[in-house]
C-alpha cells in the first residue's frame, strides 16, 4: 500500500458508501476499526449534505482483536436494524477489517434478519472506489429487481448517479427534462434518492439510460440480460454527444424525435469573435475515463482547442482511453499518482488543464489555468445553483467553466502589460471604491535588479526580465525555459532582449 498526500479514488468501501448515502431506506453496516470512520467527512463537509451517511461502524479497537470481533459485528447489525428500521441492508468490511477475515456477509446471513441483507465482497487491495460503487449497485439490483409488466407509456431508468458525484444531481434534472421533451418518462432514478422498493420497480421500464458507466455499467448489463432492457451507450456531455444520445434513444424507442435547441448557446459562442482568440489553445485532460472522453470531443470539435495530452486514473478504462488518445495523436497517461500527472503537465506546458481537484492544485503551482471536469472534486464543485454537465444546458455550463480561466488569464496578462500606467500601478487604490485616487508613486521608482540569475547560471539582464513579464503568465515559464536552453546552446552567459526574441524565432520554426 502506498501513502499519498492526495488520492484520486478511495478504497472500495467508500464507493459502497457513496451508493448507500445516495439511497433512502438502505443501511450499510461496515466492519471497520476505529479510525476508518473518516469517510463521513467526505459527504458532510465536501458535498455539504445535511445528514450523516447511513452507515453503522463496528469500530473495533486493537484490544478487541484478542476477543470475538464476529460477535461485535452481529451486535452492530442488530442495533442498526432496531434503530433505523431500513428496508434493506448491505454489509461489508473496510480494507483493514478485511485482514481479520470475519466474513460479514456470512455472519449477517445467520442472524435471520426480516429484511434483505446484501453481502459485499470488495477486494480492498486490488480495486478502488469506482469499482466499489459499481459492484455495490450491481449487487443491490441483482438482489431486488425482478421482471415485471412494462409501464403503459415508454419509460426508462436513469442509472448511475451517486453521492459525491460530479454534478449528478443537476445532470439528473437536465436529462429528465430532455427525455420528457422526447416523450419518454423516467421510471426510476438510482441509486440517487431511490429506495429498495424503487429498485424492485426497475423492471417496469422499457430501457435504461447509463449516465455514469463507472458506477452503473455492471447493473445495466445485468438488466439487459435478465430484464431484457437495452441501455444507452452514449453519455450526453457536450453538444455532439447530446445529439447522438437523442438519436440513440430514438433508435431504441423506434420513432423519430426532435427537440428544441434554442437554449443551446455553446456553438455560437465558441465561434464568436470574442472566442476566436482561444482557438488552438493547447489543453491537457485528466480525470475519470468517461469525463475525459467527453471532454476530448468537446475540446477539439466544439471549442477548437488542441488536445496535447490525456489520461485517466481508473484503470478499468485504460484500454478505451489509450485507443482514444491514439485517435488524437497523443499518448495516454494511465496512473493514480498525481506526481506523474504533474510531471507530464510540466513537460507538455499546456495553456490550460481540464482535470480534477488535484489538477487544479497542480495548475496553481505551475501557473496554468485549470477547469474541473471530473471527480474527485472539492466543495466549490457542489454549487447551490443549477449547474449540470449533461444535455444542452450542460454544454452552456461547460463553455463558461472552460473559457473563464483563460479569459481571466488574459486579464492578468493585460494588467502586467500596463502595470507602469498610473491607473494600474501596484500602488494604486482599488478602482471600484468611491472617489478613486491613485496613491502617489515614488518619483524615483526602484530599478529592477540589473541581473537575475537562473537555475542554469545564465544571467537575465534587466531589460530582458522586464520584457519576459509581458508574456502571458500561463506560458511564461515555458518561454523562460526555452530561452535559457537556447542561450546555453549558443554558449551565452547573459540574456538580453535580442536573445529573448532570437529564442522565440528559433522555437517557432
Amino acid at each position: 500500500m502506498k501513502l499519498a498526500v492526495w488520492t484520486y479514488e478511495g478504497p472500495p468501501h467508500v464507493g459502497a458508501m457513496r451508493v448507500a448515502t445516495a439511497m433512502k431506506g438502505l443501511h450499510y453496516v461496515l466492519h471497520a476499526p476505529q479510525g476508518d470512520t473518516y469517510a463521513d467527512l467526505l459527504f458532510t463537509m465536501i458535498e455539504r449534505r445535511d445528514h450523516r451517511p447511513p452507515v453503522t461502524y463496528t469500530t473495533f479497537q486493537a484490544r478487541d482483536l484478542g476477543s470475538d470481533t464476529a460477535t461485535l459485528f452481529k451486535t452492530a447489525c442488530q442495533d442498526a436494524y432496531d434503530r433505523f428500521q431500513p428496508e434493506a441492508m448491505i454489509v461489508g468490511a473496510s480494507c483493514t477489517a478485511e485482514l481479520i477475515q470475519d466474513d460479514p456477509g456470512g455472519l449477517a446471513e445467520t442472524m435471520g434478519m426480516p429484511i434483505p441483507v446484501i453481502p459485499l465482497e470488495l477486494p480492498s487491495y486490488s480495486r478502488k472506489e469506482n469499482f466499489g460503487a459499481d459492484e455495490t449497485f450491481f449487487q443491490i439490483v441483482r438482489t431486488l429487481a425482478r421482471p415485471m409488466e412494462r409501464t403503459a407509456r415508454v419509460s426508462c431508468n436513469l442509472l448511475g448517479p451517486t453521492a459525491l458525484g460530479f454534478r449528478h444531481r443537476d445532470d439528473v434534472e437536465e436529462i429528465t427534462g430532455l427525455l420528457s421533451e422526447m416523450g419518454v418518462d423516467v421510471n426510476v432514478v438510482a441509486p440517487l434518492n431511490a429506495t429498495p422498493s424503487d429498485i424492485k420497480r426497475i423492471g417496469a421500464a422499457h430501457f435504461n439510460v447509463m449516465l455514469y458507466p463507472e458506477t452503473c455499467e455492471a447493473a445495466a448489463r445485468w438488466c439487459e440480460k435478465n430484464l431484457e432492457q437495452p441501455f444507452t451507450k452514449v453519455v450526453p456531455i457536450g453538444v455532439g454527444a447530446t445529439r447522438d444520445f437523442i438519436a440513440e434513444v430514438a433508435s431504441i424507442v423506434g420513432r423519430k424525435i426532435t427537440v428544441d435547441e434554442t437554449r443551446l448557446r455553446l456553438p455560437w459562442w465558441s465561434s464568436s469573435v470574442d472566442s476566436t482568440y482561444l482557438t488552438g489553445k493547447r489543453v491537457f485532460l485528466f480525470g475519470d475515463g468517461t469525463h475525459v472522453a467527453a471532454a476530448a470531443r468537446i475540446a477539439r470539435d466544439e471549442m477548437g482547442f488542441e488536445v496535447v495530452g490525456m489520461g485517466c486514473f481508473n484503470r478499468e478504462y485504460a484500454r478505451s482511453i489509450r485507443a482514444l488518445a491514439k485517435e488524437y495523436g497523443v499518448e495516454a497517461l494511465i496512473t493514480d499518482d498525481y506526481l506523474e500527472v504533474e510531471e507530464a503537465i510540466e513537460k507538455l506546458q499546456p495553456e490550460m488543464i481540464l482535470g480534477t481537484q488535484m489538477e487544479r492544485h497542480i495548475g496553481k503551482r505551475l501557473g496554468i489555468p485549470c477547469a474541473v471536469i471530473s471527480a474527485p472534486v472539492h466543495v466549490q464543485d457542489f454549487p447551490a445553483r443549477y449547474s449540470p454537465q449533461m444535455g444542452f444546458e450542460g454544454a452552456n455550463v461547460i463553455f463558461d467553466t472552460w473559457i473563464h480561466p483563460l479569459v481571466m488569464g488574459l486579464e492578468e496578462h493585460l494588467l502586467h502589460m500596463f502595470r507602469e500606467d498610473f491607473e494600474f500601478h501596484d500602488a494604486a487604490g482599488p478602482s471600484h471604491h468611491g472617489g478613486h485616487q491613485p496613491r502617489p508613486v515614488d518619483e524615483a521608482p526602484v530599478e529592477i535588479a540589473a541581473a537575475v540569475a537562473s537555475s542554469e547560471n545564465v544571467i537575465w539582464l534587466a531589460d530582458a526580465e522586464r520584457e519576459l513579464k509581458k508574456i502571458p503568465f500561463f506560458v511564461r515559464g515555458k518561454a523562460r525555459r526555452n530561452t535559457e536552453s537556447f542561450a546555453s546552446e549558443k554558449g551565452l552567459s547573459e540574456i538580453s532582449i535580442d536573445t529573448l526574441y532570437e529564442a522565440k524565432a528559433h522555437f517557432a520554426r
